[in-house]
């Protein structure tokens, strides 16, 4: 008789998840630089500026308040909630109560809760693809079952209700919708924003919406919000943000998520055993980003617009590359499937996972494959990054795909 088998030592919930390879190609990036390679990365997303001094002084005038050194309630400060509230009204035209406003270490907490609240197991979550990397690992840890629907560059990466109708099944639970896009760029109009909400509507599908960059849009557009454009369905969506990415605050862990009273409770009771409230000298610091003026945030924006004019018309160059102009965010999202099979330097191009491993190498640039965000045959940029390294890094690329045969 065999002996028993050891129990696995960690579980099948926990090891099935995959790393985030933003941060796995951004962490390589630093390593190799640490180690005096002249590493460019475009892998990281997050604005290379520093966070607005009005915001830093804040968080040092709260260091010294005993009040922040204190336990505080779960689900964010009143001042913070009451804050984002007004920020919310303000900017998308999305009117929501202090209560029905939870606050979150970062978006990605906000992600994973809002998932956990929403989905049982088995239940499916609708997951537009190109899709940022931890909405199906968030969805999977909280028991769901992402279905991925796919749209191409022949559809500005996005997906139409004919695709989502298609995937539609009885287990159809949520449906994931980020505009502005990561990975993308992509941004739904208003009548497409309509058009998709309607149709969760319609179908009793809950729409989970990740607006994190919605002042980061270019050429006169706007980002719709979904519960603005469909009013009806604001007792099936939740709203997700956060300071990271529009005030350059990616480090202060402060995101939220705003929706239903019964939602955020259940969020709330979730939120008070895993973390309890998040660091109140963030708290602090987030509600003086959030109301302040937007000078800053206009100034960052400008500079993303100037580097994604230049990091498109610097890809679309390359034979092969085909680099639509993003409509927002700060990411560029070319497809490179003319370069698949093909050889470089000996080596055959097999996948945008095998390229992007060759640009590493050959070129000492980090870019974020396909694969990461859904199908083969597309890399990821973050344009968040120095003019001049803009320049160099993408120039490297040129210089060594010229020689793809």
């Amino acid at each position: 008789m065999s002996a028993p088998s050891a129990p696995a030592r960690v579980s099948a919930r926990v090891s099935g998840i995959a790393e985030s390879a933003t941060l796995a190609v951004d962490a390589k990036a630093k390593a190799l630089k640490a180690a005096g390679r002249p590493v460019i990365g475009f892998g990281a997303g997050e604005p290379d500026f520093p966070t607005p001094p009005s915001v830093v002084e804040a968080a040092v005038a709260a260091c010294t308040d005993p009040a922040n050194h204190r336990y505080t309630p779960a689900g964010g400060l009143p001042a913070l909630r009451e804050a984002i509230a007004a920020k919310t009204l303000r900017d998308s035209g999305y009117e929501v109560s202090p209560a029905q406003v939870l606050v979150t270490n970062g978006g990605k907490q906000a992600v994973y809760e809002t998932f956990a609240a929403l989905l049982d197991p088995g239940d499916e979550l609708l997951l537009p693809a190109p899709y940022w990397t931890t909405y199906p690992e968030a969805a999977r840890l909280a028991g769901g079952v992402p279905v991925e629907v796919f749209a191409g560059i022949e559809q500005g990466y996005k997906v139409t209700v004919e695709q989502l109708e298609a995937a539609r099944t009885p287990r159809t639970k949520v449906l994931l919708f980020n505009s502005p896009s990561n990975p993308t760029g992509a941004v739904y109009s208003p009548e497409e924003v309509r058009s998709v909400g309607r149709w969760a509507l319609e179908h009793g599908v809950w729409v989970v919406t990740d607006e994190i960059y919605e002042h980061l849009v270019y050429d006169g557009r706007r980002a719709a919000s979904m519960p603005v454009e469909v009013p009806e369905l604001a007792d099936t969506c939740v709203v997700l943000n956060g300071v990271a990415k529009t005030y350059a605050m990616t480090g202060w862990r402060v995101g939220w998520l705003a929706g239903p009273a019964d939602v955020v409770k259940a969020v709330a009771n979730l939120q008070s055993h895993l973390t309890s409230n998040v660091a109140n000298v963030s708290q602090r610091a987030a509600v003086a980003a959030l109301t302040g003026d937007l000078g800053a945030v206009a100034a960052m924006r400008e500079a993303f617009d100037r580097r994604r004019r230049r990091i498109t018309e610097m890809l679309s160059a390359i034979e092969g590359v085909e680099c639509p102009l993003p409509e927002g965010a700060f990411y560029a999202y070319p497809s490179v499937e003319g370069l698949i099979g093909k050889s470089l330097r000996g080596n055959e191009i097999t996948s945008s996972a095998r390229l992007a491993e060759l640009i590493l190498t050959e070129a000492e640039v980090a870019v974020v494959p396909g694969e990461a965000f859904g199908p083969s045959g597309y890399l990821r940029l973050s344009y968040a990054l120095a003019d001049a390294d803009l320049e160099e890094g993408v120039g490297r690329i040129q210089r060594l795909l010229a020689e793809v045969g």
